[in-house]
This record gives C-alpha cells, structure tokens and sequence, in this order.
C-alpha cells in the first residue's frame, strides 16, 4: 500500500468520519456478536465502537495501517487481537466466528471472490456477515466515469476500486442478503446479511 496512506487516512477521513460515517458505523457495529472477524481493520476506526460482543479478531494486510490501529485498541470496551493478513488466505478455522465486519474495505482486496469465500468459510451457519461500502451507482454518467477514474484511483488509494458492485459479489458468493441501506444517493450501501 506504500507508507502514504496509511499516515495520511485518518487525517484525511476525519471530517466524513466525524459527521457522517461514526453514526453509520456505531449502529452497524451494534447488530455484531459473540466473537467478530474485522476484515481489512485499517488504522482501527471501528475497535472504540464495538460494545456487546466477546472478542474482535481484527485482520489487515499492510502493517502500517496494522501499526497505527494499536492505539484505538486502547480505546475499546472488548479485547481485540489484531493479525497481519489477507481476506482471501484467513489462518482461521471453519465457522470459528459468529459475526463479520467488513467496512470500506471490500473495494481494496484483490480476489474479492475468494475473500468473500473465505469469509463464508469461517463464520458459523446462520452467522451474521456486516458491510459498509462504496459502490458503483447504477446512473451511467457517474458509473461511466467510477470505472474511468478506479485504475488511477487504485494506485493513488491503497488498491480502491471506485466500481465494485459489492451487493452483487456478496449475494453471489451464497450470503443471504437480509437488509440493505442506501446511503448518499445510492453511492453507499449498509449491507447486513447470513450464511445460510
């Protein structure tokens, strides 16, 4: 991901962060249980949020990123663990986890088919899978020019893919989709589904 990004992310998001995104993150964490996967934790935004759950179980691949979300551990009412590592390899055992989280992360994994395999992998039948996520918008002017802009934009933000259809990855990828969120005119999406 470079060293860029990772010291400039938190700087960058704090004024969406503190507006907008805390809100939308703080309720979404409250539907989580038992022990969570955090996939692609980033520099930790979420670990101050998390309230009625056993444990997180946090992984993302950059250290950097790693190394910065160290702090909010502090922060945090539940013990979280923290491990270096990728969404399409997780060093998990089978439904070892009752909840996952993926929050504007699933634009930046490479093999999105393979993660989200993995993560039917690990969460327990009936398990709850949570997601918040840019997508690409349906208009075709500015669906045009997201699938313009993401080979320059994945280069400069940490491999973001600005066209992802994430609610169709994860319904084919054998989630059930039991609620879904339009945010901001559709160009976010607060997606909670189950493994079946």
């Amino acid at each position: 991901m470079g060293k860029l990004v990772p010291k400039l992310y938190d700087l960058i998001m704090a004024p969406i962060e503190k507006k907008r995104f805390k809100r939308v993150r703080s309720e979404l964490l409250s539907y989580a249980d038992g022990h969570v996967l955090e996939i692609g934790s980033g520099t930790g935004v979420n670990f101050p949020l998390y309230q009625n759950v056993k444990s997180v179980t946090a992984v993302e691949p950059d250290e950097t990123m790693k190394n910065r979300s160290m702090e909010k551990i502090t922060h945090s009412k539940v013990p979280i663990e923290v491990q270096l590592a990728y969404a399409e390899n997780l060093p998990f055992d089978d439904h070892q986890f009752d909840s996952v989280v993926v929050t504007l992360a699933l634009c930046t994994i490479q093999d999105v088919n393979q993660a989200l395999s993995e993560m039917r992998r690990v969460v327990t039948p009936g398990g709850q899978v949570m997601f918040f996520e840019h997508v690409k918008l349906n208009d075709s002017t500015v669906g045009k020019l997201q699938d313009l802009l993401t080979p320059v934009w994945k280069k400069v933000a940490g491999g973001c893919h600005l066209n992802r259809d994430s609610l169709t990855l994860i319904k084919e990828a054998g989630f059930e989709v039991t609620d879904v969120d339009h945010m901001y005119k559709g160009l976010f999406l607060v997606i909670k589904a189950k493994n079946p």
